[in-house]
């Protein structure tokens, strides 16, 4: 190759970086779907698994499990009594829900099958899978532990393990390197957790945030995402040394936090989608996307640009009560990158 042609190609190649760079700075996001669903049960933590196309969905006693090309039900797992969350671990074949009622439930991803039932702590919350270690992790927020358990286990016969945290943990986020960050909401602190030592190596506090509830991690840039409701704020914490580097304001009733590897995003009750990102070493909140009442957890599918957020229709709220969704009425709402 001739010099000439050689600084052609890099000149090129030069553009083509600044112009994507451009394109995912000037990126919109903005509602352009919604999956009508229905059926019984509330909603909390959804998971979504990008290469199967499926979206787990936990309503309370069941757990439903929801095309996300198509939004239809394409199964439904029986069985739960107050189910929060699930975590999938796609090279093992399995899924694992979490029970309030102090269990995690094991189910095959192929046909949904429940394997079996293990005995945890109570209050089973935000589930996770640390494929870098082969454990779930559980926050148990009443029992104030991190249960681990081996994914790949007898679900027979598997039994857990826990780590007290020092306070009522609510959800989490790992390196994959043999770290778990946990937010405990009573204690407006998060717990560093060590899971080879199984135990806690330092309490960071939130401030200027309170009541941590969200947590995501972009592990190659060593910071945590914080969704915090008391006050309300979304932080970035560094996760070598527990400092707060940004910490952004939010809507009301923060419940989820996730990072797509260039912006950070906050989904709340009240019904807006912060979307934060960093600019020149600093991180902004560059959009807010309305996405309706009760859109407080999420989870995001990187590779198609989409978000899913859960809610449903709800009845006035009566004088110092929260609203009630009306039956029948749940939905799936779909944020994409324009």
């Amino acid at each position: 190759m001739s010099i000439r042609n050689a600084f052609a190609s890099l000149l090129i190649a030069a553009v083509s970086f600044t112009l994507s760079g451009r394109a995912l700075a000037q990126a919109q996001w903005a509602v352009e779907d919604t999956f009508h669903i229905g059926g019984d049960g509330g909603f909390d933590y959804i998971t979504v698994d990008a290469k199967s196309h499926r979206l787990y969905i936990p309503r309370s006693t069941h757990t439903m499990v929801v095309d996300t090309d198509s939004g239809k039900v394409i199964g439904d797992i029986a069985g739960q009594k107050h189910n929060h969350g699930v975590a999938i671990a796609p090279e093992l074949g399995r899924g694992f829900i979490s029970d309030g009622a102090g269990s995690i439930v094991i189910f095959d991803l192929k046909s949904n099958a429940v394997l079996g039932t293990v005995a945890a702590k109570d209050d089973a919350d935000g589930i996770i899978y640390d494929k870098s270690t082969g454990l779930v992790l559980v926050a148990c927020g009443d029992a104030g532990v991190l249960v681990t358990l081996r994914a790949d286990g007898d679900p027979k016969t598997v039994k857990i393990d826990a780590i007290d945290l020092g306070g009522k943990p609510e959800y989490l986020a790992s390196d994959e390197a043999g770290k778990v960050y946990v937010n405990l909401e009573d204690k407006d602190q998060v717990a560093v957790v060590d899971l080879k030592a199984g135990k806690v190596l330092e309490h960071w506090p939130v401030a200027p945030g309170g009541s941590p509830v969200g947590m995501s991690i972009d592990a190659a840039k060593h910071r945590i995402f914080v969704g915090c409701r008391k006050p309300q704020k979304l932080l970035v914490m560094n996760t070598d040394d527990g400092k707060v580097i940004a910490d952004l304001p939010i809507a009301t009733g923060v419940d989820a936090t996730r990072w797509d590897g260039h912006h950070a995003f906050a989904s709340t009750r009240e019904g807006k989608l912060s979307v934060a990102e960093e600019k020149g070493g600093k991180f902004e909140i560059v959009q807010s996307v309305t996405t309706g009442f009760g859109t407080k957890t999420m989870d995001i599918d990187t590779g198609a640009h989409k978000i899913f957020l859960p809610t449903a229709e709800f009845e006035e709220a009566k004088a110092g009560e929260r609203p009630k969704a009306k039956p029948g009425s749940f939905m799936v709402v779909v944020v994409g990158r324009k």
